[in-house]
């Protein structure tokens, strides 16, 4: 007769083996404590719908003032600024002043690498590929 405590949860191993070549491996090419950091870090920020809107605007438009890119997202200039600066901090977005105006642009090929797969990852389900 099992009593409560003998109940193995559905996430354990019902065999406890151990591959310990594997497990040195992965243990050897996970990242540091800073870079999972920074990693989540960025991913927070993509987690934001209006911040999403602001980095797609740049991704489809290129380089764009803050009032363009606004109006293309559908915000007001002041959330867009909010999130410029908050993506600029963090390295998603890098900015070109020309006079009075601040131009504002993807910070490089990653970052649009990386939206470039996550929306392929979010289509994916939708045509059925």
């Amino acid at each position: 007769m099992s009593s409560a405590s003998d109940v193995i949860p559905a996430e354990a191993c019902a065999v406890r083996v151990v591959d310990a070549a594997k497990v040195a491996l992965v243990s050897a090419s996970m990242p540091d404590a800073d870079t999972v950091g920074e990693l989540a870090q960025v991913f927070g920020l993509l987690s934001d719908p209006g911040r999403l809107r602001v980095i797609t605007a740049l991704l489809e438009g290129g380089e764009m003032c803050v009032c363009d890119i606004a109006a293309s997202c559908g915000q007001s200039e002041s959330s867009v600024s909010h999130a410029l600066r908050l993506l600029r901090a963090n390295r998603v977005v890098r900015v070109r002043r020309a006079g009075r105006m601040a131009y504002y642009r993807l910070d490089d090929s990653h970052v649009r690498m990386l939206l470039d797969l996550a929306l392929a990852h979010v289509g994916h389900g939708e045509d059925g590929t």
